[in-house]
């Protein structure tokens, strides 16, 4: 049974509980989550303009990276971070679902409910990441004409109204449980005695993620003469982008 602290720099914020704790995300999937929220959030504040294209355009390459890293690591990472358990999660929706008719003598699991809520939401986000790759890549090199610069927006839009949600249901359930659901994705705990779900913290993981992000972005950006804040002119943005998609 594991009864550590939280380590330095980790603490539970100014008047929590103090007491035993469990890890229950591990660091290369926090890392992953704080990546994505970053990346979207500055694709999303410079799609329109052609001196934010290159760092538009990046981003949009950077988040389908996180995709891909996120789905290897869903299939061959450890069990706490199996996407097996999120579809588990999913495949109770239609029981759930039937136990909302009226007079059919089961009692409705509220609590479950939101859980679902929870994962269909994570769901629903990794799933739009690759219409609006693909719509971005394609506009990016003007392929297919001016529907998917539609395609490409509308998924864009689309993203945002999910994050919004997702963000909604966290402060509902935060405000309904009385618990910051937000934080164990912060610090990786959470308060009480028992076994840690992620019995590994693979921090060397997640700075190798991290690193790897980084150092993507400068090579991105030394492929542009004029740095990063320039437009979509050729021989700067082109020269260094024949190859990805665009958010």
């Amino acid at each position: 049974m594991n009864t550590t602290h939280p380590t330095p720099g980790l603490a539970a914020p100014a008047g929590a509980a103090q007491g035993p704790t469990r890890r229950v995300v591990d660091a290369p999937t926090r890392m992953f989550h704080w990546l994505f929220a970053l990346c979207f959030t500055l694709a999303y504040a410079t799609a329109d303009g052609e001196r934010w294209r290159l760092v538009h355009v990046t981003l949009g390459y950077t988040l389908a990276g996180l995709l891909a890293f996120r789905l290897g690591y869903g299939l061959i990472g450890p069990r706490q971070a199996r996407l097996s358990l999120l579809w588990r999660k999913l495949a109770g929706l239609p029981a759930w679902m039937r136990s909302l008719q009226p007079g059919n003598g089961v009692d409705v699991n509220w609590r479950q409910g939101q859980n679902l809520l929870m994962a269909l939401a994570v769901a629903a986000l990794m799933a739009v990441v690759l219409p609006v790759a693909i719509s971005g890549y394609a506009t990016y090199n003007d392929w297919g004409g001016e529907w998917l610069a539609e395609l490409h927006e509308f998924t864009g839009e689309l993203f945002l109204w999910l994050v919004l949600g997702h963000l909604a249901l966290i402060l509902g359930l935060s405000l309904l449980r009385r618990k910051n659901q937000a934080l164990p994705m912060l610090v990786g705990r959470v308060q009480g005695a028992g076994p840690d779900l992620a019995k590994h913290n693979h921090g060397a993981l997640a700075a190798l993620l991290l690193a790897t992000v980084l150092g993507f972005w400068a090579w991105q950006w030394q492929q542009s003469p004029a740095g990063p804040l320039t437009g979509n002119t050729p021989g700067t943005i082109r020269a260094g982008h024949h190859h990805g998609d665009d958010d």
